[in-house]
């Protein structure tokens, strides 16, 4: 075999995100194919130039080093930093995200959303913070720099305010510390006041939750300091959970109630779960037909090429469709902690697999909130939901995957071209 002949590690990885990438940009383009003729019909062939741009950055990056991407920590984070700063003076909003400021914008040119950057810099942060430690995180003291790590950009984009990428990022907290041999209980802990405050609404359910809290103190016997701090901190949010309720505008009261019955704003704040999970539903087994359905066609579903581009899959493709869009990001995943398994080396593992929780927090939250599983928050389908930056970003992080798989252990899956 001739060594000079390149090799592209891990064809399996490749091949399922250039199929959801291809099925996405399918979807991008049926969601253009309404009654009436809008701008989103032509976003295709955008959605195309970014996956072809994503293309050449994965593949730039996989040809770097992890100890590359271990040099580029710090610089990638600061940078993330200063940009989500900038925001808070520069930023602009978008589509449904329009009273946002996410996007950098310069001369009224939305350049992309730095965000997403500060998602990849915040895994390898992480994963450097973790991996330089000996032994797994045991009390809440180790957990400071880590949660630092996480807190700063995490604040800087709930001032946007963003809370989908927020979600993403608290879900990336966890997933790393996880992966990194807390137990659960410790996260639990962690966790915890934000559990009373999402509680306090039920005083019945906050006292029982409280109750189990107090046992697993008494379980886990963290340090006493540390053991006060967690009781007092969910009783703090358990009271000021009612505070925090009455200073919401009744929009966002309103959306936080839909979640529960969407019937009670159907023309206002339940309107667009509504309409998404009728265009689901209409689907059946096999749909009504690429670029038929009717939902999206008359343009009832709302931000059907972004954050709600999956009812489209499902009006359209029908049961089939959504299981098979489903089953390959689940053999994306596991892919993905398959070589965050097979890394020789604990930073590498991490970044796979914070790459990996980013991916799932995001699929989660989405088809979530389509099927009103969960509260709509505002956050894209990977591969899927139109737009450049996050397209990007994904297809970065397959070329850090790729770059992992190739140095890690275990048996390669390598192919010859």
């Amino acid at each position: 075999m001739n060594s000079a002949r390149r090799r592209i590690a891990d064809p399996t990885l490749v091949g399922l995100a250039m199929a959801l990438s291809l099925f996405g940009i399918a979807m991008v383009y049926s969601a253009g194919q309404t009654d009436v003729p809008t701008v989103v019909a032509k976003l295709y062939r955008t959605q195309i130039a970014w996956f072809i741009l994503g293309l050449g950055a994965a593949y730039a990056v996989s040809r770097a080093s992890v100890r590359f991407l271990d040099w580029l920590t710090t610089p990638a984070y600061a940078v993330s930093i200063v940009l989500l700063f900038l925001l808070l003076f520069i930023g602009a909003g978008a589509g449904t995200a329009a009273s946002t400021k996410s996007w950098l914008a310069i001369g009224g040119v939305r350049l992309g959303q730095p965000s997403e950057l500060a998602k990849i810099a915040v895994i390898l942060m992480l994963a450097r913070i973790l991996a330089s430690r000996k032994v797994a995180p045991r009390s809440l003291m180790d957990l400071w720099q880590p949660a630092l790590a996480v807190a700063i950009p995490w604040v800087l984009i709930m001032r946007q305010p963003d809370l989908g990428t927020g979600i993403v990022f608290v879900g990336i907290f966890f997933a790393m510390l996880f992966w990194a041999g807390a137990s659960w209980q410790l996260l639990v802990l962690v966790a915890s006041p934000v559990v009373s405050l999402i509680l306090a609404f039920s005083t019945g359910l906050w006292g029982a939750w409280f109750l189990v809290l107090i046992a697993l103190v008494l379980w886990y016997r963290p340090y006493l300091v540390e053991g006060v701090a967690v009781v007092l901190a969910n009783v703090v949010t358990g009271v000021v959970a009612p505070v925090l309720w009455d200073q919401l505008n009744p929009y966002q009261q309103k959306r936080l109630l839909v979640f529960l019955d969407p019937t009670t704003d159907p023309q206002a704040s339940g309107y667009h779960v509504i309409q998404s999970q009728v265009a689901i539903g209409s689907g059946g087994w096999l749909g009504k037909g690429f670029t038929l359905g009717s939902q999206k066609r008359l343009a009832f579903l709302p931000a059907q090429h972004t954050d709600f581009i999956f009812p489209v899959v499902g009006e359209e493709l029908g049961f089939i469709g959504v299981t098979i869009a489903l089953s390959l990001f689940l053999f994306l995943l596991l892919r993905s902690v398959r070589i965050a398994a097979r890394s020789a080396d604990p930073f590498p593992s991490l970044v796979a697999f914070g790459l990996a929780s980013a991916w799932f927090v995001h699929i989660l939250v989405n088809v979530g909130m389509t099927l009103n599983l969960m509260p709509i928050t505002g956050i894209p389908l990977p591969f899927f939901s139109y737009g450049g930056s996050f397209m990007l970003v994904c297809w970065i992080a397959v070329g850090m995957l790729v770059r992992i798989s190739g140095e890690g252990r275990g048996p390669s899956d390598m192919l010859v071209i």
